[in-house]
């Protein structure tokens, strides 16, 4: 029979290697976890604990980064109604919604089994929505103020601006963001899905505002406000998600090699970023029938994402299952709970009894901890402690436990 409390890793060299045996748990919860926890009567439940709170230091930081973010925000609200009018902003921030709800629920089918910290996402939409635009405001009008002393644009001007200054400024803004992450929220950073949740909420940022500025354009001009939106807001709602997404993905493959500072896969990302925007935007010079060429070719290569994001997400339950296997080995689970948190079914199944009896929290504490203790030991497998991976493991078993305990609580039955 296969010991789980000693996971194998072979290093480079090839060299057979034990790293961090799983201790026993304890034998009061040996006993606990000889039964699953399950539906019942509802009970008194005991308070669940949220764990270590973070350092002053890094509070700090945060109140910075946002307030930072806030400013440059407020300046590109501020040239957006310079330049459209209240009532066009009002108007065409109305219609970006609705590309940015179908955005949003792209993330969450994305990020479910491990939803990322709501503050990191949403530092991730206002860097998009903010200082990505701001950054390709600022410069666009360091190129025009070139070009117009160097005597005015020329026939290709547009070409240009769309094919290569476009994708290039605003891939690298967008990527930014997603490397700010990296190395802000590392703990929780652990592989190619969290990387394409950040680039998603990033570029999905991002679009939100670029949509806002050619809807309300649309509306002030008179315009085709109906066939922008459609095909802005309908048509192409991941078309920057999935540029960005070619960053996210590098950056999550560096993360799960234990990378710390990983410029080069940040580089590596950003080619195919750019390359993925300039043929997006330069293919509409060229091309007589959008549809056509929308149907042919953009069709194809969004299906093809979604086949790459359910594969990893499928690698991701994989990992969450293997890594909880091996603490029930050692008494921390019972085999039919790891069952319960490597099914969505499972998991539905567990919070829809859970709120029935009024407890639904305690239980979306226990399967939110009992995943990030899954990434905590891959952590430790992928020889990346040296980012607080047994801290964080030691801190979660102690959350785990005592939210199992509470749910397992005299007078909940048990099955």
């Amino acid at each position: 029979m296969t010991d789980y409390s000693r996971t194998p890793d072979y290093t480079a060299t090839g060299v057979h290697r034990v790293v961090s045996p799983l201790s026993d748990a304890p034998t009061d919860i040996r006993a606990e976890t000889a039964t699953s926890v399950g539906p019942g009567p509802s009970s008194r439940f005991a308070p669940v604990t949220r764990g270590r709170e973070p350092g002053a230091g890094r509070v700090l930081l945060a109140v910075f980064g946002f307030t930072l973010l806030g400013l440059v925000s407020s300046f590109v609200a501020v040239y957006l109604v310079s330049g459209l009018g209240a009532t066009s902003v009002i108007v065409a921030a109305l219609l970006a919604l609705v590309p940015l709800g179908i955005v949003v629920w792209g993330v969450r089918w994305i990020d479910r089994w491990e939803p990322e910290p709501r503050l990191a996402l949403t530092f991730a939409f206002l860097w998009g929505a903010g200082a990505s635009v701001f950054i390709a405001l600022a410069v666009d009008a360091e190129i025009q103020s070139i070009v117009t002393a160097a005597g005015g644009p020329g026939a290709s001007a547009e070409f240009l601006g769309a094919a290569v200054q476009a994708p290039i400024v605003e891939e690298v803004a967008k990527g930014l963001g997603v490397f700010i992450l990296f190395l802000a929220v590392r703990r929780r950073f652990d592989g190619p899905v969290d990387g394409i949740v950040y680039a998603a909420v990033v570029a999905g940022g991002f679009a939100f505002t670029e949509n806002i500025l050619y809807f309300g354009v649309a509306f002030v001009d008179g315009g085709a406000l109906g066939q922008t939106f459609f095909v802005r807001g309908l048509m192409s709602p991941f078309a920057h998600v999935m540029f960005t997404a070619a960053i996210g993905l590098a950056l999550g493959f560096a993360a799960r090699r234990g990378a710390r500072f990983p410029v080069f896969a940040f580089v590596v990302g950003l080619v195919p970023a750019i390359a993925l925007h300039a043929f997006w935007n330069g293919a509409l010079f060229f091309v007589g029938d959008f549809f056509g060429y929308y149907l042919l070719v953009q069709v194809p290569m969004f299906v093809i994402a979604v086949a790459i994001v359910s594969l990893l997400r499928r690698q991701e339950g994989r990992i969450i299952a293997e890594r909880l296997t091996e603490y029930a080995a050692v008494g921390w689970f019972h085999p039919q709970e790891v069952a319960m948190l490597t099914s969505t079914s499972g998991r539905r199944t567990a919070e829809r009894w859970a709120r029935g009896v009024g407890h639904g929290s305690t239980m979306r504490a226990f399967i939110r901890d009992a995943t990030l203790l899954a990434y905590a030991r891959q952590r430790i497998v992928g020889g990346r402690d040296q980012i607080g991976a047994q801290l964080d493991e030691a801190e979660l078993l102690r959350r785990v436990s005592r939210a199992r305990h509470a749910l397992a609580a005299p007078g909940v039955r048990t099955q």
